[in-house]
């Protein structure tokens, strides 16, 4: 179940949604006048986040690039790869 705080909460209990943020890995939905403003969340579960949207992207790039035949034998990318690693 999402945790849901007001804004005030933000400068009087700070250190508790802090908390929950850690503790749960998932962001605190803060709210405005009664609507939804912002979600807080910690660095780690936002970069996991990132994380998790870059790979969807490049699978999505290796997707597409499947379906155009612009792909090779994966032996041949590795021996490009070593290939610039030695020079």
């Amino acid at each position: 179940m999402p945790t849901i705080r007001p804004s005030s909460d933000l400068r009087n209990h700070y250190n508790e949604i802090s908390e929950l943020c850690h503790k749960y890995d998932e962001p605190v939905y803060i709210t405005k006048n009664g609507h939804g403003d912002l979600a807080v969340m910690s660095i780690e579960t936002y970069e996991k986040l990132v994380g998790k949207f870059e790979l969807n992207r490049l699978l999505d790039e290796g997707m597409d690039a499947m379906k155009k035949q612009k792909v090779r034998p994966f032996h041949e990318a590795i021996a490009d790869i070593q290939k610039e690693i030695s020079e």
